[in-house]
């Protein structure tokens, strides 16, 4: 059912079947970002990606104009908030599922990135949409075809070229949504490098923000510890040394400074910290 406005109208939603699965969307069509000479555009993708954008400014639109009126409609704005976020994480968990290797990924990231932050910046750490910007961070592949985004051999130049635009379509989709803005410039920056060579804007050293940092350690952590169809698990002490010879270049030092010593001498006491380095062992 459809949630009320409080003018009685019904909000959009983003697909009658709950939002979970990737079935024909028919609000906008366009071609997915990135797509060119050599590269196969998926349509349904692409309907995906615009829908989602709609979605999200109408939703931010609505959700300032609410913001402007009095407090008996603090219910109601918390009731579009959690069921916009509710459908983000959904969509985030039907882009995990695409590729089975990378099951849990988005959960155990999002637990080390947290973990990492109350150490590295505790202030930052208390931000409620931290969180939410660790698990959505690679909402923008909804853009990205799926012969790209599960292809199990190395990508050519022209899907790569492809690859590389999720950052940014993450960020244009979750933007127009005033309560996610402290997640948008980690979502578009979670795949820069610490000398300046990443993407998609080549920031470098404290240009990069700090989330984005504390993210890209704990996201690579993850990968390097979990099956893939490449490779299996490195384990964790070579994953440890992987981070300290990426210090500097793809990563903040004392990020991974940070990080290392969490992992080999001070972890956490928590249930789900202790569950996603178990993964990792």
């Amino acid at each position: 059912m459809d949630a009320p406005r409080p003018n009685g109208q019904a909000l959009p939603r983003l697909a009658r079947s709950g939002a979970v699965t990737c079935g024909p969307l028919t609000m906008i069509e366009r071609d997915a970002p990135g797509s060119g000479p050599g590269v196969q555009t998926d349509p349904e993708l692409s309907t995906v990606q615009g829908q989602l954008i709609v979605f999200a400014r109408e939703l931010g639109e609505l959700y300032r104009l609410e913001r402007s009126r009095n407090a008996e409609l603090e219910t109601v704005l918390e009731s579009l908030r959690d069921t916009y976020l509710a459908t983000m994480k959904s969509l985030a968990t039907v882009i995990e599922a695409k590729d089975q290797t990378t099951r849990g990924h988005l959960d155990r990231t999002q637990v080390f990135g947290l973990a990492l932050a109350r150490r590295v910046d505790p202030e930052l750490a208390g931000s409620p949409t931290l969180g939410y910007g660790f698990f959505l961070h690679d909402i923008g592949k909804v853009g990205i075809p799926e012969h790209i985004l599960c292809k199990a051999g190395p990508l050519s130049v022209d899907e790569w070229t492809v690859m590389r635009n999720h950052p940014i379509i993450g960020a244009q989709i979750i933007a127009p949504i005033a309560f996610l803005s402290d997640t948008v410039e980690l979502i578009r920056h979670h795949h820069e490098w610490f000398d300046g060579t990443g993407y998609p804007d080549g920031l470098a050293a404290d240009a990069i923000p700090l989330g984005a940092r504390i993210f890209a350690v704990a996201d690579s952590f993850d990968a390097m510890t979990s099956d893939r169809p490449y490779r299996g698990s490195i384990g964790v002490e070579p994953a440890l040394a992987e981070l300290r010879g990426g210090s500097g270049s793809q990563f903040d030092p004392e990020v991974v400074r940070v990080f290392v010593d969490m992992i080999e001498t001070d972890p956490p006491d928590d249930e789900p910290f202790l569950h996603a380095l178990k993964h990792a062992s």
